[in-house]
């Protein structure tokens, strides 16, 4: 049981930051929930992994998550070749 609380307590740390990263950053998003929950993991992970190593403990970890997820919603425009503002090319938009 503790198993099942764990995973949904992160799939709900996922969207709520994923969420946070991509409301951050101006323009559409074509992404699904599930590809918004990895954001928001990556990130989390990203983001407890610098604040540890800087304080040497999990201080603001919360902003520097979104900053991180806010990073990797960017990293995947410019894959897209889109720009800060642009989403770029993704199936379903005619350019």
């Amino acid at each position: 049981m503790r198993l099942i609380a764990f995973l949904i307590s992160l799939a709900l740390t996922g969207i709520v930051v994923g969420a946070l990263g991509r409301l951050a950053l101006p323009g559409p998003d074509p992404m699904g929930i599930g590809q918004t929950i990895l954001v928001g993991l990556g990130g989390a992970f990203l983001g407890g992994v610098i604040t540890s190593l800087i304080a040497g403990r999990n201080a603001w970890s919360f902003l520097v998550a979104v900053a991180c997820a806010t990073g990797i919603v960017y990293l995947i425009r410019r894959s897209r070749g889109g720009t800060l503002t642009d989403p770029g090319a993704y199936p379903g938009r005619r350019r």
